[in-house]
């Protein structure tokens, strides 16, 4: 992560305890998956980034999926339980001790707002100061009916109001709360501690700290984001949404930092894919998550790509699949229907179509005939096959592992190689062709009489 953006550190709560049945899921809303990274993790970077100090994160009971998650993106995450679901203000109280150790102020998001922006949330949090004690984030709703408004009085806010409880004027008002709130440190335990379950479901909300701050002679602030930065995904359709704002997001990064995507709409991102400059990109290609691309890379249609590394220069596909831990050097080919999995391809190598080379390394300039395969696995382990610098194989070899081809080695086509071969040496492995004359034409008149 970057350097942060706001003027102070501060300390995230992230909520999430919801365990979302409208995605008619197993697993946990705020762990589905939106350009390769779960929902919670895009919020936990956006804080990151944004300059939070600490972070604390909310998850519901047994849920240690929502937390092993959490830890993995931020290892100092502290994780809190909320065992009764009774609001968004007893959720964030579930932090009580760690709201009450010190006065750093708070930032409270959503495990299910995954686009939510750095820039945003320094923002926020940049309201704070003076007598702001509160500052909530809005936005512009394109139909506002069911959203909290957000009543002004001149620059502070003055209230949230309910759909339920606004009145034919606060209907009109289309500036509405996107949930997400910041709370100066001095005073958020204070205000947190006076919400009361004033509604029909008995639950205590978030919302009430504007009127309680406002009540203890503090002020309120607003900030306004777009719609689609604070969408909520409670949804399947939602979830579809929301990926394709961030990878509409993703695909105008890559082409401002010098890479060239020949039909955008069609090239899908993970969150962390790294592309150089000068980097072609041609369509209907995926990157998974763990991708680095350097200069003046071409990726050809159609291929897949996944914790691999393709050096400078280098040439992947058409319809290529790099699995995790490949390395492609630079100006190697990885041509039309060639896998390579946990595999690095020395500068220069080829392997231009029909190939599985799967735990192995390809020296420099080495050249890998069609149809070969690295056997690696025998159905209890995976051993590795060494292929030396300028080396070359026939097509339609098979290399079991483990294995080693020396520098310059050949290796003849249709071998079957078992053993390791000398630099230079030529190997073949395969049985001697034998043939014998007219036996197919006997063959043919032998066969044609019996059918008779």
């Amino acid at each position: 992560m970057t350097a942060s953006h706001a003027v102070a550190p501060f300390r995230a709560i992230v909520l999430a305890a919801g365990e979302g049945t409208r995605m008619q899921s197993a697993m946990p809303k705020v762990l589905h998956r939106i350009a390769g990274r779960s929902m919670v993790a895009h919020v936990l970077h956006a804080l990151e980034a944004a300059g939070a100090r600490d972070v604390v994160v909310v998850v519901g009971p047994g849920r240690a999926d929502v937390a092993d998650e959490a830890r993995r993106v931020a290892p100092g995450a502290v994780l809190r339980e909320q065992r009764e679901r009774l609001g968004t203000a007893h959720a964030v109280l579930a932090a009580r001790d760690d709201i009450a150790a010190d006065n750093v102020d708070i930032v409270v998001a959503f495990g299910d707002t995954p686009l939510i922006q750095p820039e945003t949330l320094a923002r926020l949090h940049g309201l704070l100061g003076g007598n702001v004690a509160v500052a909530v984030l809005g936005f512009e709703a394109a139909n506002p009916f069911g959203y909290g408004r957000l009543v002004r009085h001149g620059e502070d806010l003055a209230a949230i109001r309910e759909e339920k409880d606004a009145d034919e004027a606060e209907r009109a008002i289309t500036l509405c709360n996107a949930g997400l709130m910041a709370l100066s440190g001095a005073h958020a335990l204070s205000i947190l501690e006076r919400i009361e379950p004033n509604n029909a479901k008995g639950e205590f909300y978030l919302t009430d700290a504007v009127d309680i701050a406002r009540g203890l002679g503090l002020r309120a602030a607003v900030t306004v984001a777009p719609e689609s930065e604070v969408m909520g995904v409670n949804d399947r359709a939602q979830l579809a949404v929301a990926e394709a704002e961030i990878q509409r997001r993703l695909r105008r990064a890559a082409m401002l930092g010098g890479a060239t995507l020949q039909d955008p709409d069609s090239v899908y991102f993970s969150a962390d894919t790294r592309l150089g400059r000068d980097v072609t990109v041609e369509p209907h290609v995926v990157f998974g998550p763990g991708v680095t691309v350097e200069a003046g890379a071409t990726i050809h249609a159609f291929s897949h790509l996944e914790g691999a590394i393709v050096r400078e220069g280098a040439d992947i596909g058409p319809y290529a699949r790099l699995r995790p831990g490949a390395d492609v050097g630079a100006k190697a080919r990885v041509g039309n229907f060639v896998e390579l999995k946990n595999t690095v391809m020395g500068a220069g190598a080829k392997a231009n179509h029909l190939a599985y080379l799967g735990d192995g390394v390809v020296g420099e300039g080495a050249n890998i005939g069609a149809g070969t395969i690295f056997c690696n696995y025998d159905g209890f382990g995976k051993a590795k096959t060494v292929v030396g610098k300028g080396a070359f194989v026939g097509s339609n070899s098979s290399l079991v592992a483990p294995v080693t081809l020396g520098d310059g080695a050949y290796i003849g086509t249709g071998s079957v190689i078992t053993a390791d071969v000398a630099p230079d040496a030529l190997a073949l492995a395969r049985g001697r062709q034998m043939e014998k004359p007219g036996w197919a034409a006997e063959f043919r008149a032998r066969n044609a009489s019996r059918k008779k």
